[in-house]
């Protein structure tokens, strides 16, 4: 019979490599989407919150294309198009050449990230049918983990924990926001027009045959991409699935007319090296600027807001639904499958990770004014449930893990004074009379 096989493997180190390069870039993104969200916040509960609505309100486009859009809404179905396009290259080379092309070692993130979303859901769901079911609409805001948010915690607090959780973390976030993007697609498309949705895919296949080619001339790829990007638009799904959609035409690897794999990377590590800085150095942040902008009306409209059905099913959901979801998604893989725990790892790291899950900001944000219509109340009240949540969640898993980072650099330093292995430290150790 053949040997169980580690719950979280180590990464090769290639792959440790690239999610080191990943870590580094997004640490400052979510430095970024925190300090544009702080800003709108202040901005908004300040004497001067009209001048943030007249920003966030101010419209321009050509009309005759339906593009005549507000500064937020840009924002959210614009920039974010570019979040998402990098989520799909990302996705799409972990699959492909990454770690998880091995169904052994994708089956876990893949099994948490459905965990972590399907418990916050059926909690909000039960809060909201509690109070009356008003707000269900808002079911799948909390299922989100805001990728940039959670790896700047992470980064902030880890300095010992194993690479095997950063690792993880990633690649659940990673189909998160998959996931998220398909339920965003389906259930948050109110009226879906055929006829522009099929011509979306004349643009895209033709940007799908140029990156095919290696053809990396941005004046023939960006008009295909705004031009796909339009046109879904204006059927009625959801923009940023367009940023999914031309992500996945990316190659990964050269194909065999090329040279072969070993002739080098396809153009999806070129696109992804490009755009993430523009992803999470601007467009993140851009939008958590004209989103997290919501009036509180001090800590009575603060109350009020948090004793709403809806900010109290995302902060369950948020807090207790992805710690409960994705922890108990592991414990099932471990349980019947043939998967075991890292020896290196503890339960507490699991949870506390699953925790860290728990910050949602960026799609849960979008998803609300997807549910209720932005500057609507049920979304105000959505905003400060995630904003909550998000906060409560960050401590939490910041406590945890930041015990266990400090457990983690004690073994190391009794490592480094027990050079030898024999369990003394060497301090102790009288030298030998052959030395």
């Amino acid at each position: 019979m053949s040997a169980p096989s580690p719950l979280f493997l180590r990464p090769s180190w290639a792959e440790a490599r690239r999610i080191t390069e990943v870590l580094r870039k997004e640490t400052v993104g979510g430095i970024l989407l925190m300090i544009g969200a702080l800003v709108a916040l202040i901005w908004a509960n300040s004497p001067w919150a009209g001048g943030y609505e007249r920003l966030r309100d101010t419209r321009i486009g050509p009309a005759a294309l339906h593009l005549n859009l507000s500064l937020g809404s840009w924002a959210a179905d614009g920039l974010l198009a570019v979040f998402f396009f990098v989520a799909g290259l990302e996705l799409k080379r972990e699959f492909v050449a990454g770690d998880l092309r091995d169904p052994r070692k994708a089956a876990l993130p893949v099994a948490a990230a459905v965990g972590g979303m399907a418990v916050p859901a059926l909690l909000y769901a039960l809060v909201t049918l509690a109070a009356g079911g008003k707000g269900l609409s808002g079911w799948a805001i909390p299922t989100a983990t805001d990728i940039a948010f959670a790896l700047a915690v992470l980064a902030v607090i880890s300095t010992h924990l194993p690479s095997a959780l950063r690792t993880f973390l990633l690649t659940l976030a990673v189909v998160d926001d998959l996931l998220a993007i398909t339920i965003i697609a389906i259930f948050y498309t109110a009226a879906l027009s055929m006829l522009p949705l099929l011509l979306a895919l004349i643009p895209l296949a033709g940007f799908a045959v140029l990156v095919q080619r290696r053809v990396r001339s941005w004046w023939l790829l960006i008009p295909l991409a705004a031009a796909t990007w339009a046109l879904v638009h204006a059927s009625g799904v959801h923009a940023t699935v367009a940023g999914v959609l031309l992500a996945f035409t990316v190659p990964v690897v050269r194909s065999e007319a090329a040279g072969g794999p070993d002739a080098g990377p396809g153009l999806a590590e070129h696109f992804e090296h490009r755009l993430r800085p523009l992803s999470a150095g601007f467009a993140v942040p851009v939008f958590a600027f004209f989103s997290a902008g919501v009036t509180i009306g001090g800590l009575a409209g603060l109350g009020a807001a948090l004793s709403d059905s809806v900010a109290i099913g995302i902060l369950v959901g948020l807090v207790v639904g992805k710690t409960v979801g994705i922890s108990l998604a592991t414990w099932v893989v471990s349980r019947f499958t043939r998967a075991e725990l890292d020896p290196d790892l503890g339960w507490a790291d699991v949870v506390g990770l699953a925790m860290l899950g728990g910050i949602g900001f960026t799609v849960s944000l979008l998803i609300g004014e997807l549910a209720f219509g932005p500057g609507s109340p049920a979304d105000d009240h959505a905003k400060v449930g995630v904003l909550a949540g998000t906060l409560l969640a960050a401590v939490l898993a910041g406590v945890l893990l930041r015990l266990r980072n400090r457990r983690y650099r004690r073994m190391s330093a009794e490592d480094e004074l027990d050079a030898d292995g024999d369990g003394v430290p060497d301090v102790y150790q009288r030298p030998s009379p052959d030395s």
